[in-house]
């Protein structure tokens, strides 16, 4: 096997480096804010009703434009639009950050959401193209991954730090020098792909677009109007009838947005669907947990926010173990393996009582969490983009960020509606202690139902192995 020189090994680990800090920046931006939320209504203003639109208009932006971002990369250009990304979402920070009033704080987290769907795209396929040994890729992979994985809990933290020791502006401000790193690095460490010729799907590109933001819209509003409520309904219904649309336009355009072939390998749909199910969970591990380490234990923000350490460094190393585990018992096996470690965890956490000690209670389910869901997100990251063709791994990239948003919005509806109806935002701890011991149940059941995806995913994986093996040989003995 070749070996990098030291001068590639170098130009790779900046290359990783810089597409590493700007998907970390960006996706931690989602819950950033999160610890933050009550200094700023007294600091621009909001009300308690708008309060939830600082994190909700960045989620919207983001997963509505999402794959029109991933086709825009494919035909443009990667590195250009993801450094144009990284340059818009960077000049948004600074709005966020010297924002004056909500107003002025909501349109600058839409620009950012934007800016990140644009960008994040972008990110996983010029990291494909900067490995392309296979075994440097894995690794490379399972370092996004579990980026990607820890970002929501980094942010819950640097967001606690922030918020009790300096000021929450700088959680947003922060942006702005790494977005200056990596705008003026990245034209040297990254490689350009050649932009393509084609046409633009444009009916296909609006009805997606559109689509996607009708679905985050009414998996937000749910949480708060109620599943029956006509805003939410309209919207979900509006979504289905939009993707339904995309669907038929994507099969007879010649310049299709998202290559609907990247479905018919049914192990790669079922990391997407894998993917949602386990970030639906632990989105809402993310949410609720903080609010239960504050509301109930009256843990500070910073001391919520250190909490997420023991999480957030076992996502970070499991990347040094994937590879030989992987090796050893293969990649559906271990998926599985890790999706019954992240269930113990999550059952091991809904047990939670009123007056529970931070250790064993809390630290010791959070280690198991970890461990599970960090392997298992690398696991389906990989899966995710194997097999994809090079000049698809734009809209590859695109499908595998596309679930991640996804999850996280379903999760968190789902969840928020079911604890508000079993009374856990009521004043009475007793209430919020059931509600949080009710959300992390289901949130169990999450998991459960990703183990039977994963199950099903070995076997088609098994079969499909028995069926090359077979072929060769039954085409042997038909010759003689």
């Amino acid at each position: 096997m070749p070996t990098a020189s030291p001068t590639g090994r170098f130009t790779r680990s900046v290359a990783l480096a810089l597409i590493m800090g700007a998907q970390l920046m960006m996706v931690l931006d989602t819950s950033i804010v999160t610890t933050a939320l009550p200094r700023l209504v007294a600091d621009l203003g909001f009300s308690p009703a708008s309060l939830s639109w600082v994190q909700n208009a960045y989620v919207l932006a983001f997963g509505g434009l999402l794959l029109l971002g991933a086709r825009v990369g494919d035909l443009a250009g990667r590195r250009r639009v993801f450094v144009l990304g990284v340059a818009v979402f960077a000049a948004a920070s600074l709005a966020a950050g010297l924002a004056v009033g909500a107003p002025m704080m909501i349109a600058a987290r839409i620009v950012q959401g934007a800016a990140a769907a644009f960008a994040i795209p972008s990110t996983l396929a010029l990291l494909v193209n900067a490995y392309p040994e296979p075994e440097q890729r894995s690794r490379a992979i399972a370092i996004y991954s579990a980026v990607i994985g820890a970002g929501a809990s980094v942010g819950i933290i640097v967001g606690g730090v922030f918020t009790d020791l300096l000021s929450w502006r700088w959680g947003l401000l922060i942006n702005v020098p790494i977005g200056i790193l990596v705008i003026v690095l990245a034209p040297r460490f990254l490689t350009e792909t050649p932009r393509r010729r084609g046409g633009f799907d444009l009916p296909g590109a609006i009805t997606i677009t559109l689509g996607m933001t009708a679905l985050v819209y009414g998996l937000i509003e749910s949480s708060t109007r109620g599943w029956t409520d006509p805003v939410v309904l309209g919207s979900l219904i509006l979504s289905v009838l939009l993707v339904a649309a995309f669907i038929g336009i994507e099969r007879r355009s010649k310049e299709p947005i998202v290559p609907l072939a990247l479905f018919r390998d049914l192990t790669r749909s079922g990391a997407y669907l894998g993917r949602v199910l386990i970030v639906g969970a632990m989105f809402s591990t993310f949410y609720f947990l903080s609010q239960y380490l504050q509301n109930v234990l009256h843990f500070s923000a910073l001391e919520a926010g250190l909490s997420y350490i023991p999480l957030t460094g076992m996502f970070f190393a499991t990347v040094y173990v994937v590879g030989p585990l992987t090796r050893r018992i293969g990649r559906e096996w271990l998926l599985v393996a890790s999706l019954v470690v992240a269930l113990v965890g999550m059952a091991w956490l809904s047990t939670i009582g009123a007056g529970s000690a931070f250790f064993p209670w809390i630290v010791l389910p959070l280690l198991v969490l970890g461990i599970g869901q960090g392997i298992a997100i690398i696991l389906l990251t990989q899966l995710g983009m194997a097999g994809v063709p090079a000049e698809q791994s734009g809209a590859g990239s695109g499908l595998v960020n596309a679930a991640h948003q996804l999850g996280g919005s379903i999760g968190l509806a789902i969840l928020a509606g079911v604890f508000i109806a079993v009374g856990g935002d009521h004043t009475a701890v007793a209430d919020q202690v059931t509600g949080y011991q009710t959300v992390f149940h289901i949130a169990t059941g999450f998991y459960l139902l990703a183990i039977i995806v994963a199950v099903v995913m070995l076997v088609i994986s098994r079969a499909s192995r028995h069926s090359e093996v077979a072929a060769p040989a039954a085409a042997v003995s038909t010759q003689n």
